[in-house]
């Protein structure tokens, strides 16, 4: 068992290889954390794991601990200066693992897949990647986002907001 950043190093590959097995493609460029969002979607219905998805079941926690640390080694990745701020004496240490970005801003990359997971698209990643990155990138939002997490609760979601049955 190596140190938490070469744990988060290994499961950031893990997880690239893992999507792709089901056609999503992470590249560590701030764009493909829209893929993080769309496997979401994917696996996710009304704020719970869909049968049979990549996330039903016990064990999701190794998993989105995977998907915590590729978001994290993306920003990284595009973000010159941002570092892992880690703790290998903290009992909670994959919780408590945070980002330091250039300007002295700190993020929780993996706590935010946790809440992605319980919340829904309502705490979706990409939007909130973007926003933290992209003083720093200077990158244009991927309006095609928000196609993708309206199709999250499916059609019959889909009602007017003035329906409240």
């Amino acid at each position: 068992m190596g140190t938490l950043k070469e744990d988060i190093k290994a499961q950031a590959e893990w997880i690239t290889k893992a999507f792709a097995a089901d056609g999503f493609k992470l590249d560590y460029t701030i764009d493909s954390i829209v893929e993080v969002d769309r496997f979401f979607t994917k696996n996710m219905k009304n704020g719970q794991p869909r049968k049979g998805g990549r996330l039903y079941g016990k064990g999701f926690g190794p998993k989105l601990f995977s998907i915590g640390s590729y978001v994290g080694e993306t920003i990284i990745k595009n973000v010159k200066g941002a570092e892992w701020i880690t703790d290998d004496n903290d009992p909670q240490g994959e919780l408590n693992v945070s980002l330091k970005l250039p300007n002295g801003g700190e993020i929780w990359p993996i706590q935010k897949v946790m809440k992605r997971f319980q919340n829904g698209s309502e705490d979706a990643i990409y939007p909130y990647v973007h926003a933290v990155t992209k003083e720093f990138t200077n990158l244009q939002f991927k309006e095609e986002f928000w196609t993708l997490t309206a199709e999250e609760n499916g059609p019959e979601q889909a009602k007017p907001w003035w329906k409240f049955w």
